[in-house]
């Protein structure tokens, strides 16, 4: 599967605009972090596009969140297991234990701290710095669905949290046209 084909399915099954958006950011996250690793940035990127292609029909059964976008995924073909892992372990099935795991595990979350710290910022994420975002983490009632748990998992990936956050946020402000932002 390519981009174009993950973003039809996106356009597809996602109906809720910010959730497309959310997907995007992921993606974007995910596409800056692989190179990192010596990672391939559009597997890297695949992965965190479609990551929540059943959220809006899972989204009160945390259970099944995740399994149903791998049974759809594998029932169109696709059987690249490492991203097919990623998703699950994203949505806590399991254990975030490979690179591609631990960073969808952890942009994730991150994305939506990142979307609420420019949403309060007077320039927008265009304005935002890692250390506005960093601030904003520190916050507990800030945010409070973005998992700081779950961001602090970047940390696996052997970055600092402030490089972490400064990859994502840089990946975001440069696809901030997509993102609305």
């Amino acid at each position: 599967m390519n981009r174009q084909e993950a973003l039809a399915l996106v356009q597809e099954r996602v109906k809720t605009k910010n959730l497309v958006k959310h997907m995007l950011a992921v993606e974007a996250g995910m596409r800056a972090l692989a190179p990192r690793f010596g990672e391939e940035p559009e597997r890297w990127a695949l992965a965190g596009l479609v990551h929540d292609l059943d959220y809006e029909e899972t989204k009160d059964r945390p259970d099944v969140h995740g399994y149903r976008t791998v049974d759809f995924l594998r029932a169109r073909g696709f059987a690249d297991e490492e991203i097919l892992g990623a998703i699950l372990a994203h949505a806590g099935h399991r254990e975030p234990e490979k690179p591609m795991e631990i960073a969808l595990t952890a942009v994730d979350p991150l994305t939506g701290l990142i979307v609420a710290a420019a949403l309060v910022h007077p320039d927008k994420i265009g304005g935002l710095t890692a250390q506005n975002v960093l601030n904003r983490y520190k916050e507990k009632g800030f945010a409070r669905s973005a998992s700081r748990e779950g961001i602090a998992l970047g940390t696996k990936l052997g970055l600092p949290l402030e490089e972490f956050v400064e990859t994502v946020l840089g990946a975001m402000q440069a696809a901030r046209a997509n993102l609305g932002l």
